[in-house]
């Protein structure tokens, strides 16, 4: 009997809700959506002509159970039919004659239909009349857990129980044995309440790697029935379907034949009406069990509308309103006019997080883009960008549906549509599903239901880089962290040299000439050369003493390729080592190896020259002897040509090690000793002329090729300088190497006066990084000797370019920049290295003393002469330089160190240069201090290098690789140099990714409102990125910054440091406190099991936590008894979160 059908209520939520809606558009017929109060804001309720809220005193699942409701609403909006959609109350008999009673058709089969078949237990007995085999178990639903065990036991281990009214797999668990079922039963029948308001449980035998197929009927109130052939659903997990194909070509055609014949049936046995799926089990054997009728349209009908062309929904409402199969509007004639062609295949994209037992993940959609194309099909639920993913109803987000006249076309279409899909601000199960398919059991169709279970490779996913969300929670959280009131400088781009205008490379090759002859072969070539010969610290010591080695490796790249071209008379570069390996970790996010691969890739031709401090390495203390050697092995197979090799104590056997492993590799040992005091009127008589000239000796025996006058302090004055150099060339054949620091202005002068006595190197700067704490200035050298017997060779014309670009460049970094304006003879009282100035400012305010900076500089000195004059340079500097804070912050002097030093604990760096973990002074160290400083422990006789076990590299290799898959060999030594330093690097490259490309200026200041920027982060693979603003601040100290990336908008979420937190903290359970019991999920505690003084064993169930209406039972990892409980039911939990705690 015909009846039309003009408004249709949908009594569903998401996906299945805007399905319906869009079959009745086509149909011409008016729509109506029902939502809860936690669905207010989703998609579907904007899907339909009318939207009304309902349930708002019910629980999220209850507000779409409610019959009565749902009816009332249906008559006062004049409504003709309802469609229940699946799950929820699409197979209640009871709803179905709530609407038949209240004259509203319902788009499903007939209410004495859904008794029958909508009960696992009815519909077995139909499948026997039928003659049709059925699985062994319990014929009506069991009473308890005692019936359970005995029908088990009857039908034989293992057993499942399901929700007699369930379906999608919810209510579902397996058990192996009578503890099994005593623990499951009630999660089960809790989960089947929820999810259908039926709590009757049922028990059936397990069978072993079965096929789960189902067979799609159609039929319409005039007794035809036909099949729309089968879906394979046996890609399962927690009984809940995954991926479905169709046709299933795993089983045989004769097979597929008996269980569509079966199943028609089944459907006319019941006389049944509308869509309906019937489901069997097909064993290994080839076997077959009918297990159930789901009497509704399923999550994975859009397959079987591909293959055969037919709306499932639209033939529904047609069928409902009593319109025949043959109708024009369904177009089936007979059975046989239903033709399958190709293959489909449906993908449930879910937020659920396979590396965590696919607990479901929660959150906003930061980003939402879909695929498309050819041959895919998308049926989306709440899937946008801005949508909030909520714990209370199912995790599906979108259903991608792909068509192919072949299997393995289809296959590789879902993978497209997957692969063209961005999902952020959730997990997803998109990389897992990425591997089924590829999966070659799934590919041969050969896939039974524990096919997942049994596979655990289908978990080795890889996450989404999700490289662009990265790089803006890195700019939101340097915006946020701006003081109040802060403006960005206004910078120009830095002016680069014209690549046209770059002179070409004619010079001699000196790293070829290190590679072919060996380091005799350049000191050789070094000692022919008239000229001076010049090292430029540029790109290392330079940026480290006036900028706090906050310099990135993209500025250096960016001058790198004109450098190699106006440099190319340069003895070498110093490009490497010293404290800007571990700045480079610490603040600029990017590793010094890939820094080196990328200076040697643009500079080929110069010899590259590094910083080592003996056995300290890069370091400030002393390491294992494999340490220092593998690092120094792997920074020559790195590019590094010249090890400049020193010792804080100038002790030559803590260089020893350093000096062989650098031969060995067959590189440059450029071995120094470090000048301090006056030699032309030594403060401390031990530094006379005849000690540097017997160090000098000493370590050219002991290997040196090239010799080095490391002035850090400074102090090398010119009449000294002219002195020292002039007495070094009658002891020693070795060509000798310059290196000071300009603190004074005097330096020039020194270098000037060194080259006159016959200096074969100096160390010098680009002007516009030179001067004051750095190196004296290139420019001014070059031309001061311009026209001269050591003329450079070098264009002061062509340097201006360099000098160009680094004055741009430089005020990029002025927040590093010291305070240092002018030139400061106090140097030579106070006798600060000029790298350690910089830092040392910045390391007293840090500490709140940065008024009292001119008393730290007193105490400087004052700690140098109560040593008895130390060398200062790194390690020694920086022990000095905390030796002089802790006098200040403790209001020490020379009267009172002995004395309430006893009581104090020093820093650990005065500590270990006593004890001798730095090194071992070749000088006695003052005793009385000494036994003040080590608390009665004993200094070392010996290299603490010695001392030390080796490092094992394979085991922190693979510790490493447990915070970053990535880490390597490079990772590990550095791990040895600095572990939490390297620890905090590869967790914060998870946390942001590479920016190693992004603008300096962002990198350190932000972005302004409306200021744009393009950030390459890949080959070929560009950002860009717009900055909106801000948003409102949340109560949880929150900040929702607002940008535009690639054209669409997209929103971080910054904890804004001056925030003050309203909210309250939430309370984690310890991983590592078996007593303190945690939620596994986030959700909703339906729950809790325990309360005080209950006693619990190990396994006991002490809450359950639902989410997207699966029950999860939380459970105890010990024996114990209740000490406090900290949730109760109804409470939104995060994962994590303490729930109960024990006492033993």
């Amino acid at each position: 009997m015909e009846k039309k059908i003009r408004k249709v209520l949908v009594a569903n939520r998401g996906e299945i809700a805007i399905r319906i809606f869009r079959a009745c558009f086509d149909a011409d017929v008016r729509t109506v959506a029902i939502y809860s109060k936690e669905d207010k804001l989703s998609l579907f309720r904007t899907k339909a002509d009318e939207a009304y809220l309902i349930g708002e005193n019910r629980s999220p699942l209850g507000a779409y159970l409610g019959i009565e409701e749902i009816i009332a609403l249906a008559k006062r909006k004049n409504v003709d039919a309802i469609h229940p959609g699946y799950g929820f109350l699409s197979e209640n008999a009871d709803f179905a004659r709530a609407c038949e009673e209240a004259g509203i058709i319902f788009i499903g089969p007939p209410s004495h239909i859904l008794d029958q078949m909508g009960d696992k237990l009815h519909a077995k007995e139909v499948a026997r009349r039928c003659g049709v085999p059925v699985i062994p178990g319990s014929e009506k639903p069991v009473s308890g857990v005692e019936e359970a065990v005995r029908i088990a036991e009857e039908a034989g281990y293992p057993v499942i129980l399901k929700a007699a009214a369930g379906g999608g797999g919810r209510g579902m668990r397996r058990a192996d044995n009578a503890e099994e079922i005593a623990r499951n039963f009630e999660l089960v029948q809790a989960e089947a309440r929820k999810s259908f308001g039926n709590d009757d449980i049922f028990v059936e035998k397990f069978l072993e790697e079965p096929k789960h197929i189902e067979v799609q009927i159609l039929a319409d109130q005039y007794g035809n029935v036909v099949h729309l052939f089968e879906r394979d659903c046996s890609v399962q997990r927690r009984y809940q379907k995954v991926v479905e194909f169709t046709p299933a070509f795993g089983i045989s055609p004769e097979k597929r034949q008996q269980l569509y014949d079966d199943a028609v049936k089944i459907a006319k046995e019941v006389g049944y009406v509308n869509a309906g799926t019937v489901e069997f089990l097909v064993d290994k054997h080839g076997n077959h069990y009918f297990i159930e009728m789901n009497p509704r349209i399923q999550v994975e009908h859009t397959v079987t509308e591909m293959v055969t062309g037919i709306d499932l929904v639209r033939a529904q409402i047609d069928i409902a309103q009593g319109l025949p199969l043959s109708h024009p509007y369904i177009g089936i004639e007979s059975q046989d006019s239903i033709k399958l062609n190709g293959y489909a295949i449906q993908c449930r994209v879910t937020t659920e997080d396979p590396t965590n037992n696919f607990a479901p993940d929660t959150g906003k959609l930061t980003t939402y883009r879909s695929g498309g194309g050819f041959g895919i099909r998308l049926d989306a639920g709440n899937a946008f960008t801005g949508a909030e993913i909520t714990p209370y109803y199912d995790s599906l987000l979108v259903k991608i549906t792909a068509f192919d006249r072949t299997f393995e076309g289809a296959v590789r279409k879902a993978k497209r549509g997957m692969g063209e899909i961005r999902i952020r601000g959730v997990k997803t199960n998109m990389s897992f599903l990425n591997n089924i398919l590829s999966h070659p059991t799934f590919v041969a169709g050969k896939c039974h239901t524990k096919f997942i279970d049994e596979t655990p490779s289908l978990f080795d996913v890889k996450e989404s880089k999700d490289r662009a969300t990265k790089v803006l929670r890195y700019i939101g959280n340097t915006i946020v962290g701006q003081d109040e009131g802060f403006h960005k400088p206004i910078l120009d781009n830095p002016r680069l040299p014209d690549p046209a205008a770059l002179p070409p490379v004619t010079a001699p090759n000196l790293r070829a000439l290190l590679q072919e002859g060996g380091a005799k072969a350049l000191t050789g070539w070094v000692k022919d050369q008239k000229k001076l010969l010049i090292t430029d610290t540029t790109f290392r010591d330079a940026n480290q003493s006036l900028l706090a080695t906050r310099v990135r490796t993209r500025d250096l790249t960016a001058i790198a390729e004109p450098t190699a071209h106006i440099l190319q008379d340069a003895f070498s570069l110093e490009v490497w080592g010293g404290a800007t390996f571990d700045t480079c970790y610490r603040f600029l996010h990017e590793s010094p190896w890939e820094r080196l691969d990328a200076l040697r890739k643009a500079i080929p031709n110069i010899p590259f020259q590094m910083l080592v401090r003996g056995i300290n390495g890069v370091g400030y203390h002393a390491y294992p002897e494999n340490v220092i050697r593998e690092f120094i092995r792997e920074a020559a197979r790195s590019g590094i040509d010249i090890f400049r090799i020193f010792d804080s104590f100038n002790n030559p056997e803590s260089m020893r090690l350093a000096i062989e492993t650098v031969k060995e590799a067959g590189k440059v040992a450029e071995v120094a000793f470090c000048y301090t005091d006056n030699l032309l009127a030594p403060k401390y008589e031990k530094y006379s002329l005849d000690y540097y000239l017997k160090l000098a000796k000493e370590l050219e025996k002991m290997g040196a090729d090239i010799l080095c006058i490391k002035d850090m302090g400074g102090l090398l004055r010119p009449l000294a300088a002219k002195k020292l150099v002039t007495e070094l060339k009658q002891v020693t054949d070795l060509p000798i190497h310059l290196h000071t620091h300009d603190t004074s202005g005097n330096q020039i002068a020194a270098l000037m006066m060194a080259a006159d006595a016959g200096v074969d190197i100096v160390d010098t700067a680009i002007s516009s990084m030179s001067s004051l704490t750095s190196q004296p200035s290139m420019n001014s050298l070059v031309t001061a000797l311009e026209g001269g017997d050591r003329d450079t060779g070098f264009k002061p014309r062509q340097l201006q370019k360099l000098s160009d670009y680094w004055e741009d460049t430089r005020k990029y970094y002025s927040g590093f920049e010291g305070d240092i304006k002018v030139p400061e003879t106090e140097i030579y009282r106070y006798e600060i290295p000029g790298g350690q100035y910089t830092n040392l400012k910045p390391q007293v305010e840090s500490l709140g003393l940065g008024h009292q900076f001119e008393e730290v500089k007193e105490k400087y000195s004052e700690v140098n002469d109560l040593l008895g004059g130390v060398i200062k340079v790194t390690p020694s500097s920086k022990m000095v330089g905390d030796f002089a804070i802790f006098m200040v912050q403790n209001k020490l002097d020379r009267e009172n160190l002995l004395e309430r030093g006893k009581e104090l604990t020093f820093p650990r760096s005065v500590v270990d240069y006593f004890k001798g973990m730095m090194g071992q002074s070749t000088f006695p160290l003052p005793q009385e201090l000494s036994q003040v400083v080590l608390k009665g422990e004993k200094p070392l006789d010996t290299l603490p290098s010695k001392l030390l076990p080796p490092a094992d590299f394979d085991a922190i290799v693979k510790k490493l690789q447990k915070i970053n898959p990535n880490a390597g060999l490079r990772q590990a030594i550095a791990y040895c140099l600095y572990p939490q330093v390297v620890e905090d690097f590869l967790a914060g490259y998870e946390t942001y990714g590479d920016i190693s490309q992004m603008p300096s200026d962002i990198f350190f200041y932000g972005m302004e409102r409306g200021e744009s920027m393009e950030m390459s982060i890949e080959e070929g693979k560009t950002l860009m990125i717009k900055y909106i603003g801000p948003g409102e601040r949340n109560d949880d100290g929150t900040l929702e910054l607002q940008f535009e990336l690639n054209g669409s908008r997209r929103n971080v979420l910054i904890r804004d440091p001056h925030a003050e937190v309203e909210a309250e903290q939430i309370r984690l359970a310890s991983a590592e406190d078996k007593t303190e019991i945690g939620a596994t999920i986030m959700g909703a505690v339906s729950r809790m099991a325990v309360k005080p003084g209950d006693k619990v064993k190990k396994g006991d169930v002490v809450a359950i936590v639902e989410a997207m209406k699966m029950e999860t039972g939380i459970s105890a990892a010990i024996d114990g008894t209740v000490e406090a409980v900290y949730a109760q039911p109804g409470d939104v939990v995060q994962a994590g979160q303490l729930l109960v705690r024990l006492k033993i």
